[in-house]
């Protein structure tokens, strides 16, 4: 297993010691599905597949260097066609499939632009969905019948990549634009899998569980790389399989004794909220090690729901965990100590907003509000907390947190008009947050920060209250602001999703909404406005998109953003 202490015999990504053994029947991967049998892939079935996924690419004339994007809605083939791409040297990228949730001009005309921009050499895609990409691209769209005539065990020419050449791209999710592409070297990408792994103590006793989409980092990195690099068994399922019948997770854990799963923090509602007291009969979660909350604002009100919810199945406060993360690190950045609980840090709600500073208050005091730490940084990362003119700020003050480390980013793919550094080699992450006692607190994304009568409001804090009050679909209600020359400030707007139709049920929630976020923000809402279910934009990896709602808003009203 890959360590701090022994990285220096690691060159690559194709030195996992875990597929050196062509023989291997250790689990590689076990892929689960709601009411049908899962499927086990050793070590070896890994490999064979792997290879024969690179004599198809390299038959298909892709040389090293060359960009393979990856839009399968096959875990497995996906799984195959990335480490296929590795072998053969050439550098891939996972990217989402077209679902109902994203626009389909939209995403055809992202993947155009990509395609020509980023010099992409081949898609590999589906084969009911290769037919219609090939009318918007200009590169060669591979289906699953064309890459698997090749037969496995068909032997492909092993690269050798250099170790500072780019492994992959991780592309950013986003609604609108051009999604950069992360490039990141086999140096770092090994570089974060010896820290991480280390600070996780992982071990080979250890069993990761995971319904994360392999195109965000969290899914691509935690459930997917690390283990099968590690030689830890993957238990996988699909993401759409999850969010219908979320039990999914907890069975898979109870049966395959799950140790590690990584969640976004609204998967943890979800869980409490959807799955079945019926479904829990018999299950078990006392195997887990942590249940790491992940990619999203950590909100204290969902770990005490989820901790509730599941204590008698053995779900502890020391098994809630916390990473900050992003690609640009190839992923993490800090993470709780194992067997620790998150740190909780009650803080004075008025002086977070007034002066941008975390001062301790009692967790009893009225005025107190809880913020969930992200752990400290992991080993060979460092943290700084930046304020104007990229000055070092202290602790408890909030500023924009930079990062830097062995795990960075190279660049950006084909964008050298973008240089991630600042002069001292430090990266800007474009997240609000402060440190205490070595730990680190996210607050929120600078670009998203309403400044409202000189107080400064945080969006996802807004959004949380919204989504207590009754009538609004849980997780589906976005807060921006707006700004208004008359009052010479950004007034705030929030957009709920509801299925009410009824004026007077409309106008009830309406008045709750704006009621219970001046009783719990000391803010006041300008607008609040309710649509139909299905009416806001998320990205590709189902965050709510606030730019691009703000713009859908404004667009209403014939209104431009400023």
């Amino acid at each position: 297993m890959l360590t701090i202490s022994n990285r220096n015999q690691y060159a690559s990504l194709l030195d996992a010691a875990s597929l050196a053994e062509p023989s291997d029947s250790l689990p590689a991967v076990i892929f689960v599905q709601t009411g049908q049998e899962a499927i086990h892939v050793s070590r070896a079935e890994f490999q064979r597949q792997s290879y024969a996924a690179a004599a198809a690419i390299q038959a298909e004339g892709l040389r090293p260097g060359d960009l393979l994007i990856i839009a399968h809605d096959d875990i497995l083939k996906t799984m195959y066609a990335f480490w296929g791409a590795l072998i053969a040297g050439v550098v891939p990228s996972i990217f989402p499939t077209l679902t109902e949730k994203l626009d389909p001009d939209i995403y055809m005309e992202r993947m155009a632009q990509l395609v020509s921009l980023s010099d992409v050499r081949a898609i590999f895609t589906s084969a009911d969905f290769a037919p219609t990409l090939t009318e918007h691209v200009t590169c060669p769209v591979w289906s699953e019948f064309a890459i698997s005539q090749f037969a496995p065990g068909t032997a492909p020419q092993p690269q050798g990549p250099a170790t500072e050449s780019i492994a992959f791209l991780q592309h950013s999710s986003g609604t609108t634009g051009l999604q950069k592409g992360v490039a990141l070297s086999h140096t770092a990408v090994l570089n974060q899998i010896a820290s991480y792994s280390e600070d996780l103590q992982l071990s080979t006793t250890d069993v990761v569980v995971s319904w994360l989409p392999l195109y965000h980092d969290m899914g691509l990195i935690a459930g997917f790389l690390l283990p099968i690099f590690q030689g830890v068994p993957l238990v996988i399922m699909s993401p759409f399989d999850w969010v219908s019948n979320p039990a999914l997770l907890f069975k898979a854990i109870d049966r395959y004794g799950g140790t590690l799963c990584w969640l976004p923090n609204f998967a943890y509602n979800h869980c409490a909220r959807r799955i079945r007291s019926a479904d829990l009969e018999g299950l078990s979660l006392h195997s887990m090690r942590s249940f790491i909350n992940c990619s999203e604002p950590v909100h204290y009100a969902s770990h005490k729901l989820f901790l509730d919810r599941f204590n008698d199945l053995g779900v502890t406060d020391d098994k809630l965990g916390v990473s900050y993360a992003m690609a640009e690190n190839v992923f993490a950045v800090t993470q709780t100590p194992t067997g620790q609980s998150a740190s909780v840090d009650w803080i004075d709600r008025q002086m977070l907003i007034t002066q941008q500073h975390a001062s301790p208050l009692p967790a009893d005091d009225p005025n107190a509000a809880p913020q969930v730490s992200c752990g400290p940084p992991i080993t060979g990362v460092d943290v700084q907390v930046l304020g104007a003119n990229d000055t070092p700020l202290p602790e408890r003050t909030v500023g924009e947190l930079a990062i830097k480390s062995n795990s960075m980013l190279t660049g950006y793919y084909h964008r050298d008009d973008l240089n991630p550094f600042t002069a001292t080699g430090w990266y800007k992450t474009g997240d609000m947050g402060y440190m205490a006692d070595g730990e680190i607190y996210v607050i929120g994304r600078s670009k998203d920060l309403i400044i409202n009568a000189g107080k400064n409001i945080y969006p996802q804090d807004i959004e949380a209250i919204v989504n207590t009050v009754s009538g609004i679909h849980p997780g589906r209600a976005v807060v921006f602001g707006v700004p208004d020359e008359k009052e010479g400030t950004e007034l705030i707007a929030i957009v709920a999703e509801v299925d009410a139709d009824d004026a007077d049920e409309r106008r009830r929630i309406s008045q709750q909404i704006r009621q219970q976020v001046v009783k719990q923000s000391m803010a006041t809402a300008s607008y609040v406005h309710l649509v139909e279910r299905g009416w806001l934009i998320k990205t590709s990896s189902g965050k709510i998109a606030r730019a691009a709602n703000r713009d859908k808003w404004l667009a209403e009203r014939g209104l431009t953003r400023a």
